[in-house]
């Protein structure tokens, strides 16, 4: 783990799910973890069990080392993944790209190379930082297309373009005290609502 990965900042009490398919391995850092002063809400080896743990624990970061097997770890990434709202980072004793790359494409947020336990610290640190980012930037995402769709809705129902309609939606906002984007939310839904049911296909007339 690069010791220069350093920040400046007060270090949170984090509830850590630590996963590895060797028990030694998980013991030993599930000691590292709770030395710096987290708690290690749960400590998994089997693929089929952490997912349920992920769900129930609800983790502010996971852990996943890479034990005996490549592809171990790799299930036990993606079943976090599948179930965690939080970042889930890889434990490496030497570097692997290889692995690395198959991590990520599991959705793994980080990877860190064994070191110091002030340097893992530090890791945390960044992860949770910019994944916090990463979250925000993909509100604002969401919310940019969710106002997209309300502009589009408006167009199509009073015959006006997408200036027109973004101003109606921003002169509701601002004369009710709403925010934008839950005006947008309010349009769309009524849209969904209103919208007419879908007819049901009618079999085929049979041929005399």
């Amino acid at each position: 783990m690069p010791a220069r990965l350093m920040v400046e900042s007060d270090v949170q009490h984090l509830r850590v799910l630590i996963a590895n398919e060797r028990r030694d391995r998980l013991e030993l850092l599930a000691k590292v973890v709770i030395g710096l002063g987290h708690d290690v809400i749960a400590r998994e080896i089997y693929v089929k069990e952490v997912g349920a743990a992920t769900a129930r624990e609800h983790p502010d970061v996971a852990l996943v080392g890479l034990g005996s097997s490549s592809e171990h770890a790799l299930e036990l990434i993606s079943e976090i993944v599948r179930e965690a709202s939080c970042p889930v980072i890889a434990i490496l004793h030497a570097d692997d790209p290889a692995y690395v790359h198959e991590a990520a494409k599991r959705g793994v947020f980080a990877y860190i190379i064994d070191g110091t336990p002030d340097e893992l610290q530090s890791a945390i640190d960044i992860t949770l930082q910019r994944f916090t980012e990463y979250q925000s930037l993909q509100g604002a995402f969401g919310r940019r297309a969710l106002i997209e769709q309300a502009k589009g809705i408006l167009m199509a129902r009073h015959s006006i373009n997408a200036n027109q309609a973004f101003e109606e939606l921003r002169d509701h906002s601002q004369h009710n005290g709403r925010k934008l984007s839950d005006v947008a939310t309010a349009i769309v839904d009524s849209h969904l609502l209103l919208l007419p049911p879908t007819p049901e296909p009618h079999p085929p007339t049979p041929r005399p």
